[in-house]
């Protein structure tokens, strides 16, 4: 069996796997300090007010808000599905109610990227003033007596200082923005978007949407999570993780020919590495070019690093 370099993520970290990358998973801190709402002045000029009518809305019952909101988002991304049909996944009778990993896991399934936000207001608003529904955790209670409720956020107006919820069973709830920052302040400030892996946040960075993209492709959904490469590579055409990302969902979904393109590319990026050049040199014995396969694996184990025996093993088959 061929060893090709993955990507594996373990433990909400991103470990090498037979070689690949790493890539640094950033985690949310809990409860953030501090209000940001006053300081939106700079940070936030020029936007609003915005308010996105065509989200889908579904009531919220009892306890059911988390299937409700992510039924919300998914239909708005081009997944047709309702909050009965997602319930059993994420819905947790014990807890009367769902956990974040349980609704990302929800969204992965459906071949879309679940990509959580940076705990800052201005964040949020800007992908709400680029289209994008941002599914929010809120305690409409106190630290010592939480009532935790999902709501996705559709529009704000910051000169009114209000936010438009898709919340409960109010499909416009308007909310004024102090008091949609302490709910959402002590729910740690969580948000998540859930977009098609052709579509970018607009405040995404590197790191945390590859990430995301890593874990898509660890969880089986290839063809999303090489859409999701090529769309960082549109943004950030010369990251290196990504285009090992894009050659190895290409490579596994057979299609050889982007998988060496992307892998030249990579090389390129990092010569001195050798898991480019290893996989490169798998895809090309696939092809039946042998003696190229030969040049790149003998690069590779000239790289060195704590792959090298694996490099030897992929040099020893092309003799």
């Amino acid at each position: 069996m061929p060893r090709f370099l993955r990507n594996r993520r373990r433990h909400g970290t991103a470990l090498g796997y037979r070689g690949g990358f790493f890539l640094a998973v950033l985690l949310l801190a809990g409860c953030a300090t501090g209000l940001q709402a006053p300081g939106l002045k700079d940070s936030a000029a020029g936007l609003g007010p915005v308010e996105l009518e065509s989200v889908p809305f579904f009531p919220q019952t009892e306890y059911q808000c988390g299937p409700a909101a992510l039924a919300t988002v998914l239909n708005w991304s081009g997944t047709a599905v309702t909050p009965g049909a997602l319930a059993p996944a994420v819905y947790l009778p014990g807890r009367r109610g769902s956990l974040q990993l349980e609704l990302q896991a929800a969204a992965r399934r459906y071949g879309r990227v679940p990509y959580v936000l940076e705990p800052r207001l201005d964040h949020l608003l800007q992908e709400v003033a680029a289209g994008h529904p941002v599914l929010v955790l809120q305690n409409l209670g106190t630290g010592w007596f939480p009532r935790w409720h999902y709501a996705v956020v559709v529009g704000f107006d910051l000169e009114r200082q209000e936010m438009v919820l898709r919340s409960g069973t109010r499909r416009a709830y308007r909310i004024d923005l102090a008091l949609f920052e302490h709910t959402w302040r002590r729910g740690g400030r969580w948000a998540l978007l859930v977009l098609p892996p052709d579509r970018l946040p607009r405040t995404a960075t590197a790191g945390r949407y590859l990430a995301a993209v890593n874990t898509l492709e660890q969880t089986g959904k290839l063809q999303a999570a090489r859409t999701g490469y090529r769309t960082a590579l549109g943004r950030w055409p010369r990251n290196y993780a990504a285009l090992m990302g894009l050659g190895n969902t290409a490579y596994l979904l057979k299609d050889l020919r982007q998988a060496e393109r992307a892998f030249r590319r990579a090389a390129a990026r990092r010569p001195g590495e050798g898991a480019a050049y290893n996989n490169l040199a798998q895809v090309l014995l696939a092809l039946g070019r042998r003696r190229e396969a030969g040049v790149m694996a003998r690069k590779a184990v000239a790289a060195g690093g704590p792959w090298v025996d694996i490099y030897i093993e992929t040099l020893e088959q092309t003799l």
